[in-house]
């Protein structure tokens, strides 16, 4: 039996994102762009947990969308985008594995970011289930 390729479940959800006419104009990466203030409307992505589902064949990653806008209400607004855009996920391929399903694990939330003061931050969760080939 060869080894799994299991897909990078965060350039899975970037490159999903990236595409969504609904956050045109919005920095979406796995790490914030240099000179980064928290002011400016991005979606940054990180793998945070989640495992590998032996019987089901599914990795099951974890993953959180932290949202940043210029102010609490631009920050919102991008959230709740970026929340129905990865939902859209669902029965996707990447590459050769298949999203199987994208459930949220914890809806945007307002969580200031003390490291970046003059940031407005909401952060979610989401689980996705993708069967790699």
């Amino acid at each position: 039996m060869s080894p799994l390729a299991f897909p990078d479940a965060e350039r899975l959800v970037v490159d999903h994102l990236k595409n969504r006419p609904e956050l045109a104009g919005v920095v979406v990466d796995n790490r914030p762009p240099a000179g980064f203030d928290g002011t400016q409307r991005a979606v940054l992505v990180s793998r945070v947990g989640g495992a590998w589902v032996d019987d089901l064949h599914l990795d099951q990653p974890l993953v959180d969308l932290e949202v940043y806008g210029p102010d609490k209400t631009a920050a919102h607004t991008v959230a709740l985008a970026a929340r129905a855009a990865v939902l859209t996920l669902a029965g996707t391929s990447y590459g050769n594995a298949f999203v199987t399903d994208v459930v949220e694990a914890d809806g945007p939330r307002w969580l200031p970011d003390y490291l970046r003061p003059a940031g407005n931050r909401y952060l979610a969760t989401v689980r996705i289930s993708v069967r790699p080939s």
